[in-house]
């Protein structure tokens, strides 16, 4: 199962891009400047999320997964509205509330994927 990792932290950081670039094309940004940004904020955040959240489950189960992926989805969402913050032109949604919109939408996504395939 551990040499799954590689191949399920790609797949994720690939939709994720997919989902959360798409949703930020809906919400108006238009910026290639920005949607750069976007993209590469998940490079960062993506990986470690799953990362972490897949070894919690690995090793501790299914309840430490549960926890550790709370944790690590809300220091996702908050880093990702700072740096939103800092380096976004994009101004028609306030940093936190556009990180916590393209995070759940990427969050949910993922939830009803993994029902669908698994």
């Amino acid at each position: 199962m551990l040499n799954e990792l590689p191949k399920y932290m790609a797949i994720s950081l690939i939709l994720t891009l997919i989902i959360e670039c798409s949703m930020a094309w809906a919400l108006k940004v238009r910026d290639k400047k920005d949607m750069l940004n976007v993209a590469l904020v998940n490079v960062f955040t993506n990986p470690l999320v799953v990362c972490f959240s897949f070894l919690s489950g690995f090793f501790y189960g299914s309840d430490a997964r549960i926890g550790a992926t709370l944790y690590l989805e809300l220091f996702a969402f908050i880093s990702e509205a700072l740096i939103y913050r800092k380096t976004l032109s994009f101004r028609r949604l306030n940093p936190f509330l556009l990180s916590l919109i393209l995070n759940a939408t990427s969050y949910l996504s993922g939830l009803v994927i993994n029902k669908i395939i698994y």
